[in-house]
């Protein structure tokens, strides 16, 4: 059998038609676009219709990463999502995918990892593919952050947009490896960021939708510090393990929670600023689904970069870094 080697075979994204801009946001709640701009970066955001769930984002994504693929639909035999938004506590969203998508009969799980939810799906999806239990494995991070956004506070509510994005992951075919990776969480912090309400431990009442206890709190500070430590470190211990100095770096793709929290990392890794991919003035903070749609740009418009560096942070804290690296084909 060889040491199996686990490939991107194509990426798909989606983002929804409705953008909502900074001056949308000034009319809705106490804010302003200068505000705005100067402690997130963001410009504007894309926001889905009330009648679009987060499976309908996710198949969108997909449709286009698995036409891409030359695959047949018969040859997916697995299906990850990464998401904080589920359609429903269950079923997982990613059955719903797999019903709307008609690739049945296949495994289906859903992973809640917050902004680094894509990390870890990729990194799943790698070692389920070098262990020989599958050869095709579809990846999604999609989310509909809007739906979990209080609309009401205006600390949180200019930070968040929704898309999804998609990868097909193989043994097969590719030339781009899933390369060295490393993951942690610490849940000392599972405080800063949440939602309160509305699992086993504070169920939904009339009480807690009086409070918006069912929306995103943030306490802004202790994530940002904990943000640029944690990523920085992340890509730290990667860089380590896979060998490759900054200076090999072609891309870092960073989670896009805030251009400050970017800055600071890049700045502390010491990475130029025309090798930092950024979507977040465009699309927001759309959780796991960031790296997805980053990398599905990145993959499509930049034909010869080489060694890719993800990295994120998310609720939890969660944390992670991976390396993707371009291979002759052949192998």
């Amino acid at each position: 059998m060889g040491n199996l080697i686990a490939k991107i075979v194509s990426t798909g994204a989606y983002l929804p038609e409705k953008i909502l801009s900074n001056k949308d946001l000034e009319s809705m709640v106490d804010t302003s676009d200068e505000w705005i701009t100067t402690r997130t970066g963001i410009k504007t955001r894309h926001i889905a219709e009330s009648t679009q769930s987060t499976s309908d984002l996710g198949v969108l994504a997909a449709k286009k990463a698995l036409e891409r693929s030359g695959l047949k639909k018969e040859e997916i035999q697995a299906i990850i999502v990464a998401t904080i938004t589920p359609d429903m506590l269950f079923p997982s969203t990613a059955c719903f995918i797999q019903k709307k998508l008609g690739l049945m009969h296949i495994p289906c799980m859903d992973i809640s990892a917050a902004c680094t939810g894509y990390i870890y799906a990729l990194i799943l999806a790698s070692q389920l593919i070098k262990s020989n239990a599958f050869k095709n494995i579809l990846v999604i991070a999609a989310e509909k952050m809007s739906a979990i956004t209080d609309w009401q506070d205006r600390s949180t509510c200019v930070r968040f947009g929704d898309g999804a994005g998609a990868a097909v992951v193989s043994s097969q075919r590719g030339d781009m490896e899933i390369g060295e990776f490393f993951i942690g969480a610490d849940a000392r912090f599972t405080d800063i960021l949440n939602i309160p309400a509305g699992g086993s431990f504070c169920p939904a009442t009339e009480d807690t939708v009086k409070k918006r206890l069912h929306y995103i709190k943030m306490t802004g500070q202790e994530v940002f510090k904990n943000a640029v430590r944690y990523m920085y470190e992340s890509a730290e211990k990667v860089l380590k393990k896979s060998g490759l100095r900054v200076e090999e770096i072609d891309c870092l793709l960073p989670h896009q929670a805030n251009i400050r929290i970017i800055s600071a990392v890049a700045k502390r890794l010491n990475i130029k600023e025309e090798n930092i991919y950024l979507n977040v003035q465009k699309c927001g903070n759309m959780s796991a689904a960031s790296s997805s749609v980053g990398l599905d740009s990145i993959l499509s418009e930049k034909k010869d970069v080489k060694n890719i560096l993800m990295v994120a942070f998310g609720a939890g804290l969660t944390y992670g870094a991976l390396i993707l690296k371009r291979i002759n084909r052949e192998k």
